[in-house]
């Protein structure tokens, strides 16, 4: 037993080596061996070893010079972005956006926006084309995928549960089905948590381990990062706040097939669905935003009325988490900046004062798209080694 658990004990430490390497450079940027050592407190023959490992498996790289040692270049280590690749797929009702990135999360100039199709099948094959042209890049190696898709997510089966904007979905995995037509690591995320780690990584919660993220979209979702952790219930269904009851009599009939949900009156589909009874005829929110914003309607009203629910589902969230923060996601404040002020003092009114007065509220600045990145650079981290809590 004893010599079992001595040869087990040097890969593991060796493992949390090269994950201490890899959040030492993820928060610190390029930096030389020496420094790598002294920012994690590992000497300079572990951090040789961790690098080498990391190299291997193309998550780092030697940058340029930057710094002069005793009047020979320093060489940098950074982040893999120039020789390797990760990519992002958003899923979304009306259309799904395939993006690239180094290691680092910064997004390429290379989006390819593609239709959502009316089938699962021509969905994975419209995504497995346009990731395919984005992997072409000569030199570049593809290391893995991230996909966000709406709706209910089983982390447990790494698949779609109940997509009421995306119901092509249902019942299916799309990281898997994409993974083994690729060739590259997948993973699959709810798109309320790929927005909760685009704004960790890459938005305005860089450094918090403790908030909420308020998706507002063509559904209404609800991210909730604790202690570092993304709260993902039992088997990651937790935080569909947009199915609560919101019109308990004469609502309307929501994707879920309940009727009054929160997500019928508080969404980007509300509004556009107020919009089409004013102007009698079907329009789209992309459609709403651009009328408003050219003010050849006036969609004032509905606007007010969709950010009044809104505001209680802030609320909601206030009261029920206690968070520290408060980032909405959405598109209608496209349409008047002012929405956010209306949203803020609604949700005062309604939320409990000391809660209240304890937490900031945000207009989020991070995306699908780069939380999509964001998933998949972490699910490679962690490949490497769990973090330890």
């Amino acid at each position: 037993m004893l010599s079992a658990i001595t040869t087990i004990r040097p890969a593991l430490v060796g493992k949390l080596n090269e994950r201490q390497v890899l959040r030492v450079l993820q928060s610190r940027g390029p930096l030389s061996r020496a420094e790598v050592a002294r920012e994690s407190g590992l000497s300079a023959p572990t951090v040789s070893k961790a690098v080498a490992s990391l190299k291997g498996l193309g998550l780092l790289e030697e940058a340029d010079a930057t710094e002069l040692a005793r009047g020979r270049p320093a060489p940098k280590l950074r982040l893999a972005t120039e020789s390797a690749q990760v990519l992002g797929v958003a899923i979304d009702a009306g259309h799904c956006e395939v993006v690239s990135a180094g290691l680092d999360g910064a997004l390429h100039d290379d989006t390819l926006a593609v239709p959502t199709p009316a089938t699962y099948p021509e969905l994975l094959t419209a995504l497995e084309r346009a990731a395919r042209e984005v992997m072409a890049k000569p030199g570049v190696r593809t290391l893995g995928l991230g996909v966000s898709l709406p709706g209910l997510v089983d982390y447990r089966k790494g698949c779609g549960v109940l997509s009421p904007n995306v119901p092509v979905t249902d019942g299916h995995c799309p990281a898997v089905d994409l993974a083994e037509r690729l060739g590259v690591e997948c993973t699959l995320l709810q798109e309320s948590h790929a927005l909760c780690l685009a704004e960790r990584h890459h938005g305005l919660a860089k450094g918090m381990d403790d908030f909420a993220l308020l998706d507002v979209g063509a559904g209404v979702g609800l991210g909730i990062m604790s202690g570092g952790r993304l709260l993902k219930g039992r088997s990651g269904l937790a935080g569909e706040i947009g199915h609560i009851t919101a019109v308990a009599e004469g609502g309307r009939k929501c994707g879920c097939g309940n009727t009054g949900c929160l997500e019928t009156v508080a969404s980007d589909s509300a509004l556009a669905w107020h919009a089409s009874r004013k102007l009698g005829r079907n329009v789209d929110v992309d459609e709403v935003i651009e009328l408003a914003k050219s003010g050849t309607a006036d969609l004032s009203a509905e606007a007010r009325e969709v950010a009044g629910f809104v505001a209680v589902a802030v609320a909601a969230v206030i009261n029920l988490f206690n968070p520290a923060t408060v980032f909405i996601h959405t598109p209608l404040f496209e349409i008047d900046a002012a929405l956010f002020d209306v949203v803020v003092e609604k949700a005062r009114r309604r939320a409990l004062p000391p809660s209240f007065a304890d937490c900031r509220i945000v207009r989020a600045k991070g995306s699908k798209r780069q939380g999509a990145v964001a998933g998949i650079i972490q699910h490679l981290t962690d490949s490497v080694a769990p973090e330890v809590v």
